[in-house]
């Protein structure tokens, strides 16, 4: 396949998967149809994760076996994956991502959708692309090298420093939001936040996934934090991310059935446990 035939593959997958999840940024649609997926994935053919079960190579290394809406494998043998496409691009929509805003990508893997937010930042913007693996890291630092305004950063995200963000995106499942993430997100800054409990990935029964992850938007104003759920969810757990209080909590939360309900993210416990959808030491998630 010839680079101008690709192009027109890529183009035709960025729109496939911008329709599906009724994605109308354009700005979305033109990311995922200018970044190379395969410039992330190594070399092929490459692992498909299919029917929810197991992985499935591709005939060959052509690189148009990359552009459907399939979650690719980058460490399969640990599950770890290049998500879904779709999901993403639904995601990055919800975030709202303008030129010369500051995004920090918790969970950044081995770069691909750290790349599409540089796109979608443009020159003037810059990306902290974070994670937790070192290997994955270390292909994330290559493979970002051509995106003069992204860096990478090996380390915990829910820890690692980071300048004061517009957009933190977090590619993992946490059981609650990172002290860090609440403090240096800016007035008006979007926080992308999937909470999961512990079935809520390679246990999970997929049918009950919205009984077992949640991603919600939350939107900084001063010192309050607007709270809006926008999707299920099956990721990978967060590592730093994961303590047993707020992970019961969440589990008997999502028994509730009412996280569309929420509107309010609290960095404290003491409201009645009426107005809270989920309520645990130090937090909670309310209706008002």
């Amino acid at each position: 396949m010839t680079p101008d035939e690709l192009k027109i593959v890529r183009r035709a997958y960025a729109m496939q998967i911008a329709a599906a999840v009724r994605v109308v940024d354009a700005r979305v649609e033109k990311a995922f149809a200018e970044v190379p997926r395969e410039d992330f994935l190594g070399p092929g053919p490459w692992p498909i994760f299919r029917m929810r079960k197991a992985y499935v190579q591709t005939p060959t290394a052509n690189p148009v076996y990359l552009y459907t809406d399939d979650v690719v494998g980058i460490l399969p043998e640990r599950r770890i994956n290049n998500g879904q496409p779709s999901l993403h691009a639904f995601l990055l929509s919800q975030a709202a991502l303008k030129a010369g805003e500051h995004v920090v990508h918790v969970g950044a893997g081995a770069g691909y959708y750290s790349a599409i937010i540089a796109n979608l930042v443009g020159a003037s913007g810059t990306v902290t692309a974070i994670e937790f693996e070192p290997e994955l890291a270390a292909r994330a630092t290559a493979n970002l090298a051509p995106y003069q305004n992204t860096s990478v950063v090996h380390g915990d995200g829910s820890a690692a420093a980071f300048d004061p963000a517009d957009v933190i995106y977090v590619n993992a499942g946490a059981t609650r939001p990172a002290t860090i993430w609440l403090d240096r997100l800016k007035d008006g800054g979007r926080l992308i936040l999937p909470l999961t409990t512990d079935l809520g990935f390679a246990n999970s029964n997929w049918s009950n996934m919205h009984l077992r992850g949640a991603v919600f938007l939350i939107t900084r104003r001063g010192d309050e934090f607007q709270a809006q759920w926008i999707s299920p969810v099956a990721i990978f757990p967060c590592e730093g991310m994961r303590d047993e209080h707020s992970e019961k909590a969440l589990a008997a939360a999502f028994e509730s059935g009412e996280h569309r309900r929420v509107t309010r993210l609290y960095r404290t416990d003491d409201l009645p446990e009426a107005q809270c959808w989920l309520r645990a030491p130090g937090w909670c998630l309310a209706y008002a």
